[in-house]
């Protein structure tokens, strides 16, 4: 009886393949958008200015801890905090836990920034496939609780969509629905965060994960399936959303400092 020829598996140096394709460049793009977003992002964190604009608020200040004592929860800013001190300091390290522990991203950034493996069917440069079960990697796990701030934190930013369509009128001081540009940016920029965060895999464990027969509660069958709907499409949400957050940053940041102007749509 004829035998079919064993192959063994073929142990590739680091960055040694047979592909013929640009494998390179996926990776190449990924580093570099998510090298930018972190720098511009830790920029704006100790820059802590320009990140309210009449009734827009940066999502990388909400919600308002210090500031304008007519919105920030708690007033100014204490005086006996350093001078580099920055409220998103304290909001900042919530979304990109979340962001950053996403099993997406993860495989994303570990090819990008570690080369581990820098692509499929390139070599790596470790021989061995530790996983994600010593430290520090072992703290990924804690993904599904930044859920839980995430979702919270979609609170807040809804709420500040909702706050850019009043408009304070500057004669009588009482407050008018309009529609902005930055209107619409802070908007979809929650739209875009909405269809990340709701399609987590986490989200979809929580809402259907511990149920047996998922089809006996109709409601969550119902959100489950939702979830899974904007799972699929788990990639362009996380890719669309960190662009559009960090240019939802910016463009509240340039009109405050009178560079850019918000046109009023209505």
């Amino acid at each position: 009886m004829a035998k079919a020829p064993l192959s063994l598996p073929v142990v590739r140096g680091f960055g040694e393949t047979s592909r013929r394709d640009a494998w390179w460049v996926q990776p190449l793009v990924v580093f570099l958008v998510l090298a930018g977003f972190v720098g511009y992002a830790t920029f704006r964190a100790f820059e802590g200015i320009a990140y309210r604009h009449g009734p827009y608020l940066s999502p990388f200040f909400s919600p308002e801890i210090f500031g304008d004592p007519r919105h920030a929860w708690f007033g100014p800013m204490p005086g006996w905090l350093p001078l580099w001190f920055s409220p998103a300091l304290l909001i900042l390290p919530f979304p990109a836990g979340f962001r950053f522990t996403c099993y997406y991203y993860r495989g994303a950034y570990y090819k990008a920034f570690w080369g581990d493996p820098p692509s499929c069917a390139v070599g790596e440069p470790r021989k061995s496939y530790w996983g994600e079960n010593s430290f520090p990697l072992i703290l990924q796990n804690v993904h599904r609780y930044f859920l839980y701030v995430a979702l919270l934190f979609l609170l807040f930013l809804a709420y500040d969509a909702v706050e850019s369509f009043f408009f304070t009128d500057p004669q009588t001081g009482t407050k008018r629905f309009g529609i902005g540009v930055g209107s619409l940016v802070l908007t979809l920029n929650v739209i875009l965060l909405s269809g990340y965060t709701l399609g987590c895999h986490s989200f979809r464990h929580l809402v259907g994960g511990r149920l047996d027969e998922l089809s006996k509660s109709s409601v969550r069958q119902k959100v489950y399936d939702c979830a899974s709907c904007l799972n699929r499409g788990h990639m362009n949400w996380a890719w669309g959303s960190l662009l559009w957050v960090a240019f939802s940053d910016l463009y509240v940041r340039m009109c405050s400092m009178g560079i850019w102007t918000d046109f009023r749509l209505l």
